[in-house]
């Protein structure tokens, strides 16, 4: 049995190195999240100062955790704003449906009667008797 080889890449993180295995695929993706977290670590240490790489390090994934927080809140509420407007469009599309069937209604209802007044104005047949 041959073991496959798992991609490997090196990123550079608060001026440490680091080698991580990713899927296949995955090389460029993980390289630009590292230096997203990279960044926000030397934003950190410029708004701070020297305070420690740990410390850093834990405040970059606090505020790294804090807009994940916030992009799901705002996902849970496009996702229900999406919901409601779903159900808005099936009562919206209902009410059409109810609103064909009534003109189909009032049209046949027209057609019986038009019909009802043809047959009504009509010249009796010849040899029929008229009654008027």
């Amino acid at each position: 049995m041959v073991a496959e080889a798992v991609p490997h890449v090196s990123v550079t993180i608060a001026g440490r190195q680091y080698r991580m295995a990713c899927d296949e695929g995955q090389e460029d993706h993980l390289m630009r999240l590292a230096h997203d977290i990279d960044t926000r670590i030397a934003q950190l240490r410029a708004a701070f100062g020297e305070i420690g790489d740990q410390r850093l390090v834990v405040m970059a994934a606090i505020t790294i955790a804090d807009e994940l927080a916030e992009a799901r809140g705002r996902i849970r509420g496009l996702e229900s704003d999406i919901e409601g407007q779903r159900d808005a469009r099936a009562s919206a599309l209902a009410r059409i449906q109810e609103s064909e069937q009534e003109v189909a209604r009032a049209i046949e209802d027209v057609a019986e009667r038009i019909e009802k007044l043809v047959a009504d104005l009509a010249p009796p047949e010849k040899g029929t008797v008229g009654m008027g």
